[in-house]
């Protein structure tokens, strides 16, 4: 008797959590005001996201952006100009100036210092996997600051700080607002719809190693501003990433639950809507027998860009389908 009363009052509790949960997280964005980026005037104090203490006496003139994300949003700060060296992946992008170089990590010291930098930025993965050319570039005075957001409350800091990196702090400040503006109008939406009527979605990071992405991520973010419910909300964060361990045996456990199988496509995860549709066992999938499986560009849910909010309105898309339109 005591199970069959428990089950559907914690059902029934479901709804209100979800709408708490993205509740707060707007009011976050809305207050959040990260003390490093408050200072109208050089010089400015930042700890970057390996933990680094730099102080910031001028805006920097020479940068090497090593990730794309960096790139990308110094090109929307109007910064572009002071880029001498970019990472491959950013090379389409509008905004490069004409001389500046394709690099990597992976280079040897000289190449980057041929650039002359007074500035190399990068993230995590990279001081970790390639600590020596950390070291090598600070040996010759040169500044390396590492920046990486995993989670939403650190998106405006990042954004923040690059406005201080190079100098455009104003611009730093419109693209905030525009962002929360953007983000404000899709929750709008996401609040018409009833949260019994939202569907629950697995979202995959990496096919091949059967990884989805953490709760509280960019990505899963993204998901549940769009309108979507994380099936793999216990999923265990690896190290202090956005990628989330589940394994396929877990996956199968809520087969009958997953209503769309939601999978990023890019670099990371090089993976076709038919190898998912095809991969031994997920036939009992809700989602793959009903052919709701998608696959959404990297760059737009991965990236801690503007572009977020575009992947934000292709998901909400793809979950709630036009009547008579194409999903």
């Amino acid at each position: 008797m005591k199970t069959e009363y428990c089950k559907p009052f914690k059902q029934s509790l479901f709804p209100i959590l979800l709408i708490f949960i993205i509740s707060c997280c707007i009011l976050m964005f809305k207050v959040l005001r990260p003390a490093v980026c408050r200072a109208a005037s050089y010089p400015v104090t930042i700890t970057d996201s390996d933990g680094n203490t730099v102080t910031v006496r001028k805006p920097f003139s020479r940068i090497i952006s090593l990730y794309p994300a960096h790139t990308e949003n110094i090109v929307t700060l109007g910064a572009g100009s002071r880029l001498v060296g970019i990472s491959r992946g950013s090379r389409h992008l509008k905004g490069i100036p004409a001389g500046c170089k394709i690099v990597s990590y992976r280079d040897d010291l000289e190449r980057l210092l041929a650039l002359k930098p007074d500035l190399v930025i990068i993230r995590p993965m990279i001081s970790r996997a390639h600590p020596n050319l950390v070291t090598g570039l600070r040996n010759f005075g040169i500044t390396v600051i590492s920046l990486q957001p995993t989670s939403p409350g650190e998106l405006y800091s990042y954004w923040k700080t690059l406005g201080i990196l190079c100098g455009r702090q104003e611009a730093a400040g419109k693209m905030i607002s525009d962002f929360r503006q953007g983000l404000e109008d899709m929750v709008s939406m996401t609040r018409l719809i009833p949260p019994e009527r939202r569907p629950k979605v697995y979202f995959e990071a990496i096919h091949r190693r059967m990884k989805t992405f953490a709760p509280g991520s960019l990505q899963i973010f993204c998901l549940e501003a769009a309108g979507g419910i994380n099936i793999a909300s216990d999923a265990a964060r690896v190290r202090n990433t956005n990628i989330a361990a589940y394994g396929k045996e877990k996956i199968l456990s809520k087969a009958d639950e997953i209503d769309v199988f939601l999978a990023q496509k890019g670099r990371m995860n090089q993976v076709t809507r038919q190898e998912i549709i095809s991969e031994p066992g997920f036939q009992v999938i809700k989602a793959i027998r009903d052919g709701r499986v998608y696959l959404v560009d990297e760059a737009m849910v991965s990236r801690p860009t503007m572009q977020l909010l575009k992947g934000m309105e292709i998901i909400h898309r793809i979950l709630y389908p036009a009547p008579g339109g194409r999903r």
